[in-house]
């Protein structure tokens, strides 16, 4: 097992070609677009959040849903459909209600790791990404939502994350900027922010060099495996072309269903809908007024980076919506309304509005390793986490595929020494 497939060029199939790359096997990763990290990769919140690894299967998590069901501007927004994926995948999100804090601590487990790879790869590569180290605070305007956020820092404690309480007077400590009335937070200092995108185009840039090859602008249409051997048709410029590999490993977000169909295997990813702004800070008092530490609002849903000196990432909500990727004012406008509250000197004039579609696993947790044929895996389904936790399971599912090269090598090894006596 020498020659394996990547598919999908954001930041899971990024992280893994490296990872692999850096394993020695051969690799050709398949993207639909022209560079990596052009769909969810492309303009996230930003956070590196261990801080953020609570999982959603919590009954307040449905309470809420069904409270904000008739709210467009709603930070959860369902839109029912009469589709078997979208009731199947809410019917398992519910089953997963008992599994709550056993996934939230080894999500915080997951993502502690991941920044340890993820910076040393990005100091080994030269990779500019715009990489603050400022913390990450979370902030809450109520009593109940604080006593709650107590519970999930135990919780994150447990996976090794230390989070500390503050006051509303040491809130504005951490971050000047902050304007608005709050009952207290919670500050993340070894969370930190960056451009994901960047990150993203500069390991792309950084396999290459390792050898990897990219084909871009493709489109991966069919896949097959014999359990010895890949075979996937792929279009490019409207032409069919077929490759053989000797394995492959999925990590191509929402599109991962389809294709892990066609292996003979069930990932029931749910694209889950998220918006974000980036404001352009083009003048000198946007610059000054707009906030250094990256923050949370919960009673929002909301998330903020800044991104180097002029510009600044507003991202949050969840929409389910089926894979729509339209861009509705009415889901723009609460981002925009959140910076006029919250840093009043901020302009708004300027600003880029975007959705991505995260892909959600019913736990929350990502399908990371094999898959049912010996040589097809799995490193996809992320959710709002894939930043976060890309290197980590990039170097878990790199290992998966390792160990699998030494059972097929002991295996082929056993057989010789059949045939030979």
């Amino acid at each position: 097992m020498k020659h394996i497939a990547v598919i999908g060029g954001g930041i899971t199939g990024v992280t893994t070609a490296y990872a692999l790359a850096q394993q020695g096997f051969s690799i050709t990763l398949f993207e639909r677009h022209r560079y990596a990290g052009m769909e969810t990769s492309y303009a996230n919140g930003g956070q590196l959040s261990a801080s953020n690894a609570e999982v959603w299967n919590h009954w307040s998590t449905l309470v809420k849903g069904m409270k904000w069901i008739m709210r467009r501007d709603a930070p959860l927004l369902f839109h029912p459909k009469a589709s078997w994926h979208q009731w199947s995948w809410l019917t398992e999100f519910v089953a997963q209600l008992p599994h709550y804090e056993a996934n939230t601590i080894y999500t915080a487990q997951l993502a502690i790791a991941a920044r340890d790879y993820l910076f040393a790869w990005a100091q080994q590569e030269a990779i500019d990404f715009d990489l603050k180290r400022e913390g990450i605070l979370h902030i809450y305007r109520d009593q109940a939502s604080y006593q709650h956020a107590a519970k999930v820092s135990a919780l994150l404690l447990k996976g090794g994350l230390e989070r500390r309480a503050v006051s509303p007077a040491e809130m504005r400590l951490i971050e000047p900027a902050l304007h608005g009335t709050f009952h207290g937070g919670f500050f993340t200092e070894s969370d930190s922010t960056g451009d994901i995108h960047k990150f993203t185009y500069g390991l792309s840039k950084a396999i290459e060099r390792l050898g990897v090859q990219t084909i871009y602008d493709c489109n991966v249409t069919s896949i097959n495996t014999t359990g010895e051997r890949v075979q996937l048709v792929y279009e490019k410029e409207s032409e069919f072309f077929s490759q053989t590999a000797q394995a492959v490993v999925v990590c191509c977000g929402t599109s991962s269903r389809e294709l892990a169909a066609q292996l003979g295997d069930r990932v029931n990813v749910y694209p889950v809908k998220g918006y974000s702004i980036t404001v352009n800070l083009d003048d000198a008092q946007s610059q000054a007024s707009a906030p250094q530490v990256s923050l949370l609002d919960d009673a929002t849903k909301l998330v903020s980076s800044r991104l180097g000196v002029n510009r600044f990432r507003v991202a949050g909500t969840a929409e389910f919506n089926g894979y729509n990727k339209d861009i509705r004012a009415d889901r723009i406008q609460p981002l925009v309304d959140w910076v006029a509250q919250c840093f009043p000197g901020v302009s708004t004039r300027q600003f880029t509005p975007w959705a991505g579609l995260r892909p959600m696993m019913p736990n929350m947790l990502p399908k990371v390793g094999a898959g049912k044929a010996p040589n097809v895996f799995y490193n996809t389904g992320h959710g709002h986490l894939g930043w976060t936790l890309s290197a980590a399971t990039a170097v878990l599912v790199a290992q998966t595929v390792v160990a699998a090269r030494e059972v097929l090598a002991r295996k082929h090894s056993t057989q010789a020494l059949r045939q030979a006596a």
